[in-house]
Formats: structure tokens, C-alpha cells, sequence
């Protein structure tokens, strides 16, 4: 069977931020992949689904799509926190491989209970942590791999917003069966970048408040884990930051990296471009380059600059692609992801009782 012959045929469950601005464009420009039918019960969002992909198809419930089962190879779940775990589980036990967009559950054990259906079934279960192929993380990766950092001793990790507002619908809500929050949004994130770069944790402290007048969840959280090789990571999830800092400090026992700004792929995509049609896809421009040095803040030009590697959200749906015809291994695993949600939980714990939680 080759990429080019024989596309492996894709459904995809949502339509919203997730589904409309992630995963549609990503997988439509990876080879060997064909977004084939897209669930939304919204009419407008359908409109626009099959404006954007003229051969896509549209199905308004997830019983309509499981129902051609036969023609599919590949479900990708973007619908709200509250509905991956039910979803992924129809999806498994149908005999379809399944992608999963984070949190792939609310708890651990339910992602670990997942991860074990689909071992059970011998089926590709992936959870799209899109940002460990963000031009920042990479370039860090990189600049760790090659010593440049010495021993790292301390990560510093923000995603940060200012959004005084709050915007409503699920993500926002206070009901617990939505998983919504910023714990559990942007936390997803940097835990898991964390947890990359510096292996398990073993112990959790969180701070997590609610400070937006009509607001339901958390809107700004901070967690600090103490990984089992001794590296302290101090993560921020903030959308109350009216002076955004920086979005890595990392330090060393020879030298520390700071980086400025987001990583520009998300912006891209919202804004129509493709990573199949663009040929400066994921670069940023000079002036956001991060620094790496000693003994002198980056501010006032301590250090030298270090040239961003090029962000690639492409490069998730190309393993997963890999993976499903046995050419490769699964990008992000669902364990992978439970790993991170025992922090995440940990975190939620800690917030709560005001204590410290050894993992």
C-alpha cells in the first residue's frame, strides 16, 4: 500500500476551535491522510466545512459517522473535554484507530483504561499534543541535547493571555463533567512539555484561583514539580497576565535560555494559511529569537542569539500516518498522556488542600 495510492481515510468529530483551526487544515495537508467526513450538528459549521474542503463530507451526530465504519481508518476526537473518553471508546470498540485531542480524559485512570482498550484491540490510540512541535520547544530540545544548558536545574514555562473577559461555553464552565479550565487547557501543555524535556515527577504544588468577576474555573494557575533527576519546573497557565513574561527561562549549570512570544503556527492557521502552501511555515521573524547565556539578563544583551528552528504541527499527522501503515511509532502515546494527567491532578489536589502531593 503507498501514501500516494491509497490515502487512509479520516473522520473527524467536531468542528469547533479544535477541529476547525487544528485538526481539518493539519490533516488535509498531510500526504497519505484524506479528511473524509466531518461531525457537526451545526449547520453553519457545516457550511464551512465543506466550503474549506470541498470533498469533505458532513454528518451532524457521531452515531452517523460510526455507522460507516467500514470506509473509515482513522477517528480524530475534537469535541468538547467532556465527550474524548465516551467517544475514543465507541471509536476502539468499533475496530477504528483513534487521535484523541488533550486531555484525552478528566482523570489518569480513565486515559490508562483507554490506553489498554486499544492494546487489547491492537489499535493506534494518540493524544495531540501538537505543542512538543512548537518552534520554542524544539529549539530547547535542541540547545539541551547538544549541552548547551550544562546540567539544567530550573525550567521556567508560561503560557500566558491577557483576557479580563471571561468568553463562556465549556472551557469556562465551572461543572466538572466539562473538564474546562486552564489546568487542563494550557496546563496540558506545559505538564507535558515538562515531562518531555525532564522525565517524571515526583512531586506536585499548585496555586489556583479564580480571579475574573463572573468566572466559574480557574483562570490563573500556577504548578511546581520536582522531576525524579532533581530539575525543578515552575509552569504558568495564565489568562489574567496583563504583562506577558517570557515563555521559557531556562537555566543551567553553564548557561540559562530565555524565550519571548508564541510560537506562530496557531495564528497562521487561524488566520487560512497552510503548512502544505506555505514555504516559511513555523518560521518567526529575528527579532524573537530567544538568547542563551550567563551572568547577564538577555534585556540588556547578555548572552548571544540563538535562531528559532522552525515550528511543525505537520509533523504529528505525518507520524500518525507512519504509524497506522507500521512505519513508525506512535507520536504521543495515551500513557504518555496519563503520566501528565497525574500531575494535572496532583496539581488540582495540591491548589485545593493547600499541600504538597508526592506522586
Amino acid at each position: 500500500m503507498t501514501a500516494a495510492a491509497t490515502p487512509l481515510r479520516v473522520g473527524l468529530i467536531g468542528y469547533g476551535l479544535a477541529g476547525s483551526v487544528f485538526h481539518a487544515p493539519l490533516i488535509a495537508a498531510t500526504e497519505g491522510l484524506a479528511l473524509d467526513t466531518v461531525v457537526t450538528s451545526n449547520p453553519e459549521r457545516q457550511a464551512q466545512a465543506e466550503t474549506e474542503f470541498p470533498n469533505v463530507r458532513t454528518v451532524a451526530t457521531p452515531d452517523e459517522l460510526f455507522d460507516r465504519t467500514a470506509e473509515l481508518d482513522l477517528v480524530v476526537i475534537a469535541s468538547p473535554n467532556r465527550t474524548h473518553v465516551p467517544l475514543a471508546t465507541t471509536a476502539l470498540e468499533a475496530g477504528l484507530p483513534v487521535v484523541v485531542d488533550k486531555p484525552v480524559a478528566g482523570t489518569a485512570a480513565e486515559a490508562r483504561e483507554l490506553a489498554a482498550l486499544a492494546e487489547e484491540r491492537g489499535l493506534l490510540l494518540s493524544v495531540f499534543q501538537n505543542r512538543r512541535w512548537d518552534n520554542d520547544f524544539l529549539t530547547l530540545r535542541k540547545l539541551l541535547a547538544d549541552g548547551e544548558l550544562g546540567d539544567a536545574w530550573r525550567f521556567e514555562s508560561r503560557f500566558e493571555r491577557w483576557r479580563p473577559q471571561p468568553k463562556g461555553g465549556w472551557r469556562e464552565s465551572g461543572d466538572p463533567a466539562e473538564i474546562g479550565g486552564l489546568l487542563y487547557d494550557l496546563g496540558s501543555h506545559v505538564v507535558d512539555q515538562a515531562l518531555v524535556l525532564f522525565g517524571p515527577a515526583t512531586e506536585v504544588y499548585a496555586e489556583s484561583v479564580i480571579r475574573r468577576a463572573g468566572a466559574e474555573t480557574d483562570d490563573d494557575t500556577f504548578i511546581a514539580v520536582t522531576h525524579a533527576n532533581g530539575v525543578r519546573s515552575h509552569l504558568y497557565a495564565s489568562a489574567t497576565t496583563a504583562q506577558l513574561g517570557p515563555r521559557f527561562r531556562v537555566l543551567g549549570s553553564k548557561a540559562g535560555y530565555v524565550k519571548y512570544g508564541l510560537d506562530p503556527q496557531e495564528d497562521a492557521l487561524r488566520k487560512g494559511e497552510r503548512p502544505d502552501t506555505s514555504a516559511a511555515w513555523g518560521e518567526e521573524p529575528e527579532s524573537l529569537y530567544g538568547r542563551l547565556g550567563a551572568g547577564e539578563s538577555p534585556v540588556t544583551g547578555g548572552g548571544r542569539t540563538v535562531p528559532t528552528l522552525p515550528g511543525d504541527y505537520p509533523a504529528y499527522y505525518a507520524a500518525v500516518a507512519r504509524a497506522l501503515r507500521g512505519e513508525g511509532p506512535n507520536p504521543v502515546t495515551a500513557l504518555e498522556a496519563a503520566a501528565a494527567l497525574d500531575v494535572l491532578e496532583a496539581a488540582r489536589r495540591s491548589a485545593r488542600d493547600k499541600v504538597t502531593v508526592t506522586l
